[in-house]
């Protein structure tokens, strides 16, 4: 078994073996790790647990079948959870608003790049021609490392991951997949681990080139029952009331150099400023316009950024939607921790 976790900036893993395969996470061993190393606990008091929450095939280790990636939550040695553990806080929501049965599909953005560390397919000391053919793009010239994306594509179907789609985006050498939101931490692992395996890298910084390009988002869409019924529209007006409240917290929780890619250009809204409309990709939050024709459906929460904790997203957009609980603050854990790294800038000067 190959076991996951986040340390709050990246996906790491560590290797085990079992005696016999799984029938239940139940019977997954807990495990435990140097926290020090990953700036997840002092020296001092330095290991951090690994609880099974979630495992799924190996697409790397295909042999006889009993091979698994097991996600896992940080625990620490009192018995409380890690500060990087947003997914135990979520759960936390979840479970106590479980009666509005929220829907929640990601859209991670991401960057390939060489192994330099320039975008991938890009000239090696200069730019490709301006945005425009890319999105969607098929052809040379038009598109950058499609076999990545389809390998990472195969993997999460082998996996079990919920993927529903992947798209060449806006700027050339960017990327995005569908994914439920419970799985994400998950396909972004194995994006890395496939990417290894072309020897390029992967960047969720949401500004990786400043300048006229594209940045990259984790485009959130939600619904409840509420939503989903007839008549749902009045449900999501309400819901944007509700956000508007409290954006200037959602930002500070929605990733990590956010300002850069949030500028009113490049298909986003204003970093400072809330708003929404039907169809408009400019805004803060984006309503379908088939949602508003029919009168029910989803919203498309556009402010995350790429490099985004979900449990941080999800959990802060059931927190304002339905009311905190008690012992669980998103908004203070998350400013209370250390930012996410902003990882693979590219510097634009060193091509």
């Amino acid at each position: 078994m190959r076991q996951i976790w986040n340390s709050g900036s990246r996906n790491l893993a560590t290797a085990g073996t079992l005696k016999q395969s799984p029938s239940s996470v139940k019977d997954l061993p807990e495990w435990n790790f140097d926290g020090s190393s990953t700036g997840q606990a002092p020296g001092d008091n330095s290991d951090v647990y690994l609880r099974p929450v979630a495992y799924y095939p190996d697409p790397f280790r295909t042999e006889g079948g009993a091979n698994i990636l097991v996600m896992c939550e940080t625990w620490m040695s009192d018995g409380k959870p890690n500060a990087y553990n947003f997914r135990h806080d979520a759960a936390v929501l979840m479970d106590k608003h479980a009666k509005h049965e929220f829907w929640f599909g990601l859209e991670q953005e991401y960057t390939l790049l060489d192994a330099m560390g320039w975008p991938y397919g890009w000239p090696k000391n200069g730019f490709p021609a301006p945005q425009g053919p890319y999105y969607c793009g098929n052809g040379t010239g038009k598109v950058f490392g499609r076999d990545i994306v389809d390998a990472h594509y195969k993997a999460c179907m082998y996996a079990g991951i919920n993927i529903s789609g992947t798209n060449a985006e806006v700027m050339p050498g960017q990327w995005e997949y569908q994914v439920v939101g419970d799985q994400l931490w998950m396909s972004r692992f194995l994006l890395h681990r496939i990417a290894e395996e072309f020897g390029a890298k992967v960047t969720f910084s949401p500004k990786p080139i400043p300048g006229d390009w594209n940045g990259a988002g984790l485009h959130t869409n939600v619904s409840t029952t509420e939503m989903r019924a007839d008549g749902g529209i009045k449900a999501i007006e309400a819901a944007m009331e509700k956000l508007s409240k409290r954006h200037a917290e959602h930002m500070k929780v929605y990733g990590e150099g956010n300002e850069a890619r949030m500028t009113g250009k490049h298909e986003t809204a204003s970093y400072d400023k809330f708003s929404w409309g039907v169809a408009n990709r400019g805004a803060s939050v984006r309503v379908n316009r088939s949602c508003a024709e029919e009168g029910k459906g989803y919203f498309e929460d556009r402010r995350p950024a790429s490099n985004a904790d979900p449990y941080q997203i999800t959990g802060m957009i059931v927190e304002t939607l339905c009311g905190k609980v008690e012992g669980v603050d998103l908004y203070a854990n998350t400013v209370n921790v250390e930012n996410v790294e902003n990882e693979m800038v590219v510097p634009v000067a060193k091509p």
